[in-house]
């Protein structure tokens, strides 16, 4: 019955139709290093799988076993070889192979029975790649000279997989051959035993001035890692002088009292090392050096200095030096008093080595311009001070003016409290000294202003019971000036009021009075007319005798 069964698998296997993948996988390893090698990209499913084996291709159409496994069994290692202690199966069937090398770059070949009648290979291509050991730059030329093609330097990459490209670069820029200036030639070596590559690469280089510290390098890629670099290098050109330059360093602007340094600067290489300095008629010779110091420098310092080489005087550089200086005198300055009326016109020189800013400031307060004066008033009074800039220098002068006069009163004014039982008056001066304010008439005072720009105002508060003219006087040292102003009475209390009300009263009972008696005349001369005529005297007694009644009504009332 086994030996039955045994029979048909070999029947069905023999008959089995294999799948190809068409197309290969490509795996690339570290030399070295271990690398796994999937089986179909992964996707094997262990529990589907009855048996999975690995084999790899020796070439002129043989294969060797590598290892198999059975579902539910262990890993059975088959291999006999080179493989041998190399080989073992990971999750989901990978092969990992340790220690990769050159001789491992082939076709090896995943083989899965899923049943009887189903069996799959996947091939999978292996590339083995090593980056090189690093970069060397070595046979390093001395010096170079301008314009003639020189062996620079030679750049190595030691064993490398595949082998390594070299790139030259001087400050970072590529340098490619040009068959002029730049020649490049590689060469390649392999290694017997490992396959490596060794690839060296020598740059010949036609140096120019500008090449003057500048820095060359090499460097390579490769697939698998970064671009390597060398280490940098330098090299030195070696050429005559041609030009000459003179410094001057100095901080910023050069004033009086600066030091200054005189440096004598030469393109050749190596530099000369002895110079003259050219200083306004005097000669200068400094050895072992370029510069020159020169100390507390003044206005006298300013002009034409050279310097030229020892080896060769005609050989010479020149510069203008500029010694910054600023004087300057303001007429008049300090305390100055003046009438008012009168002109002014600060004058303000400058003696500076070149252009000058100037600003002008009154009590701090910044001018527009110059201040000149054709008549002076008392507001013109104050501190002026005058500054001016040339680069870092910096001048001031100032003066206080002072503008007096005999005080003058320039308003005075009235208005009605808000109650409307006083007056406010205003008086407004001006004059130098301070005026003293003083008024015709006693009040309170409100308010009183500070004295400023030569001005004065004073507030008092008057109640003023009759019509008034009241003056306001103002006086100094100089003179004094007086202002006139007309005031009205006002009521400012009960009393006044009263007064008012009986007042009234009076003139209406003297009114009444006067018609009475007016009456009472009137009716003598009627009776005496009656008489005249032989009229009867009846009626005329009564109404005399009311008359009389009204006329003694009205004097009670009178003394009440």
């Amino acid at each position: 019955m086994h030996l039955l069964s045994a029979s048909c698998v070999c029947a069905l296997v023999i008959s089995v139709l294999l799948r190809q993948v068409s197309g290969l996988v490509t795996v690339i390893g570290l030399y070295g290093e271990t690398l796994e090698i999937p089986c179909n990209n992964g996707a094997v499913n262990a529990e589907d799988t009855l048996i999975t084996k690995w084999k790899y291709d020796k070439g002129e159409g043989l294969s060797g076993d590598l290892l198999v496994k059975r579902r539910d069994q262990n890993v059975s290692i088959m291999t006999t070889d080179e493989y041998k202690g190399r080989v073992s199966m990971a999750a989901k069937s990978s092969l990992l192979l340790s220690a990769a090398k050159l001789s491992d770059q082939r076709t090896f070949t995943c083989m899965v029975v899923s049943d009887i009648t189903d069996i799959t290979e996947y091939p999978i291509n292996v590339v083995i790649q090593k980056t090189p050991e690093g970069l060397e730059i070595s046979d390093k030329a001395e010096e170079l000279e301008i314009g003639k093609l020189t062996k620079l330097a030679k750049c190595v990459a030691k064993d490398s997989n595949p082998a390594a490209e070299i790139t030259w670069l001087k400050n970072n820029t590529t340098l490619k051959a040009d068959g002029k200036g730049i020649s490049i030639q590689a060469s390649l070596l392999v290694n017997d035993v490992t396959g490596l590559s060794t690839t060296s690469s020598v740059l010949e280089f036609s140096a120019q001035k500008e090449d003057t510290d500048a820095v060359f390098t090499c460097s390579t890629k490769n697939t698998l890692a970064a671009a390597i670099v060398s280490s940098p290098v330098t090299f030195s050109i070696t050429y005559s002088t041609e030009n000459l330059i003179l410094q001057v360093t100095a901080q910023d602007s050069l004033v009086e009292g600066d030091s200054m340094t005189l440096k004598c600067v030469a393109d050749g290489n190596p530099a000369p090392t002895a110079f003259n300095f050219h200083l306004k008629g005097e000669m200068v010779k400094v050895e072992n050096d370029d510069s020159y110091t020169i100390t507390n420098v003044s206005r006298n310092t300013t002009g034409e200095y050279k310097c030229s080489l020892v080896d060769d005087p005609a050989m010479e550089a020149s510069k203008a030096i500029t010694v910054n200086y600023l004087d300057i005198n303001l007429i008049p300055s300090g305390n100055i008093v003046k009438s008012a009326g009168e002109a002014l016109h600060p004058n303000l020189k400058i003696d500076s080595s070149g252009d000058t800013k100037v600003s002008w400031t009154k009590d701090n307060v910044k001018l527009d311009k110059e201040p000149k004066f054709a008549k002076l008033t008392f507001a013109d009074s104050g501190l002026y001070e005058c500054e001016v800039t040339l680069g870092l220098l910096n001048q001031k002068a100032s003066l206080e003016l002072t503008v007096e006069g005999i005080p003058v009163i320039t308003e005075l004014t009235k208005k009605r409290g808000e109650d409307g039982t006083h007056e406010e008056l205003i008086c407004k001066a001006e004059g130098s000294p301070k005026p003293a304010v003083s008024w015709s008439i006693n009040g309170t005072l409100i308010d009183e202003s500070p004295f400023v720009n030569g001005k004065i105002t004073q507030k008092i508060r008057v109640v003023p019971i009759e019509n008034l003219t009241v003056s306001c006087t103002v006086s100094n040292e100089l003179g004094v000036a007086t202002k006139t102003i007309n005031v009205s009475s006002t009521p400012t209390d009960e009393n006044d009021q009263t007064k008012l009300v009986v007042g009234v009263v009076v003139a209406l009972i003297v009114t009444t009075l006067v018609l009475g008696l007016a009456y009472l005349v009137y009716v003598k001369k009627f009776k005496q007319g009656s008489w005249k005529t032989g009229e009867k005297e009846n009626g005329s007694s009564e109404e005399e005798k009311k008359l009389e009644e009204k006329v003694e009504e009205n004097s009670q009332k009178a003394e009440v």
